[in-house]
């Protein structure tokens, strides 16, 4: 790791109340020293806000009236000293502050390089770093919950409680492959690797719904013209985001908007209606409707309750034969007395997951459809509620499914008495699968792709 100072602006980029320029490591407080001037002489003293002005220490000039916390190793997100000035929240202030840090002597953050460092100095495993991006990125409270439960270690914590007990089994394999069976006393192991391939597996259980719940799903309305694509869209969003009017063809693109439905982020994506037409703006947009129909994760197939259904309904349905649907039964309030959502399916040549009556310009319907939403793309799991601990990354659920996959195997030539040594390669395969997801045994080139997404200045 370098030992180097490093700085970087902390704050989006833009107007803003505050702006902050972050220093860490070992010359943090010097380079600030030079720069930074309190209101009060006297140096900065540790886990202190002082204030002051930002200077130029070539010209003597000030730039901006400034807020200076200076926090000494290891008691820092870094472990290193840590400096943060605390600017006006112009660009101008926050830019020429982090120049003259640059000046003097600092060197420009690269992007996760203050989380890498904490991580790195052991101040946080690599699950609680990976949950400091996913805090900031969360869209959406239940995400966000999941992303703080992570970043507090239950995550590190399991997973370490695993290993150990699987290298308590590796220990004992090895000793009896390197030893002669007389020399090492015999053990069963048989109910310590279960209990880690229990574990494992528990974790995994739950990968598909965090994951849901951390990058979201694709929904695309699709339609005839004037079905009301647009207009439930609106009622999703508790927002007016699209044009409505009641002419047919109104909306000629594609419209995407996130919305919270059930604490998962879902993109509505509002289409064009899907119609034989001569106009070819029209056609563009039918063409566009399509590709996102293909695109998404789900299809909600927007019928009109208050018309009969028509050969251009059914073309439509069976464009969705290939993806999950939902049958939207819109404009409930207008239907005739005669309709029953229970008697008013027909064949689209595959079975809706569910069939929903709703009315966008009354609101009825609406949190029933959610919850169908919710069901639909959490394959009937029921939500997850606030406290639960579920694995939502990606690179965590592919190295439990290696470390599940060779628990298996090891389990299964214990109980067949195979060799020793097949035995101690599935364990140190499923071991070293475990340690990628807490950082024990990752690489620096999977570090330097899990931090480059991060922000600079994070």
């Amino acid at each position: 790791m370098d030992d180097d100072t490093i700085a970087a602006i902390a704050t989006p980029p833009g107007e803003g109340g505050v702006g902050l320029v972050r220093l860490s490591g070992p010359e943090a407080l010097a380079i600030a020293g030079a720069i930074f001037r309190p209101a009060r002489p006297g140096p900065l003293r540790p886990f202190r806000l002082r204030y002051g002005h930002v200077a130029d220490p070539a010209s003597g000039a000030l730039v901006d009236e400034a807020l200076c916390a200076f926090m000494r190793a290891p008691r820092s997100f870094t472990r290193e000293d840590v400096v943060e000035i605390s600017c006006h929240g112009g660009p101008l202030p926050v830019q020429t502050t982090l120049g003259l840090a640059l000046a003097a002597g600092a060197r420009l953050a690269r992007p996760g390089e203050f989380t890498l460092r904490a991580f790195l100095n052991g101040r946080i495993d690599l699950t609680q770093a990976e949950a400091t991006l996913d805090v900031v990125r969360a869209q959406t409270a239940a995400g966000l919950e999941l992303a703080q439960a992570q970043l507090g270690g239950w995550l590190a914590r399991e997973v370490r409680a695993a290993r150990a007990q699987l290298m308590e089994c590796l220990a004992y394999v090895t000793a009896v492959v390197d030893f002669p069976e007389d020399e090492v006393p015999a053990q069963d192991i048989g109910p310590q690797l279960r209990a880690g391939l229990a574990a494992a597996e528990r974790l995994l259980a739950g990968a598909a719904q965090g994951m849901l719940y951390r990058q979201g799903a694709r929904a695309a309305l699709v339609g005839r013209p004037n079905v009301g694509k647009s207009s439930l869209l609106n009622a999703l969003l508790r927002a007016d985001r699209a044009i409505v009017t009641p002419i047919p063809g109104t909306t000629r693109d594609t419209l995407e908007e996130t919305a919270s439905l059930a604490g998962i982020p879902v993109v509505l994506i509002d289409t064009a209606g899907i119609h034989a037409s001569a106009d070819p703006v029209e056609q563009l947009g039918v063409e566009r409707s399509r590709q996102a129909l293909r695109g998404a994760d789900l299809a909600l197939l927007v019928l009109d309750a208050a018309a009969p259904v028509s050969p251009g309904d059914l073309a439509i349905a069976r464009l969705t034969v290939d993806k999950p649907t939902i049958v939207v039964w819109n404009k409930a309030d207008a239907a005739p007395s005669t309709f029953d959502i229970q008697h008013s399916t027909f064949s689209i040549q595959h079975s809706p997951l569910a069939s929903v009556a709703t009315s966008a310009s009354t609101g009825a319907g609406l949190e029933d459809l959610v919850q169908a939403i919710a069901g639909a793309l959490l394959g009937g799991a029921p939500p997850a509620a606030g406290e639960a601990r579920l694995v939502s990354s990606p690179r965590h659920r592919d190295a439990l499914l290696r470390a599940v996959a060779h628990l298996r195997a090891a389990a299964e030539s214990w109980e067949a008495g195979r060799p020793a040594d097949l035995l101690a390669g599935d364990l140190t395969v499923a071991l070293n699968a475990l340690g990628e997801i807490t950082g024990e045994t990752v690489g620096d080139d999977l570090l330097d792709l899990i931090f480059s997404r991060f922000c600079i200045g994070k």
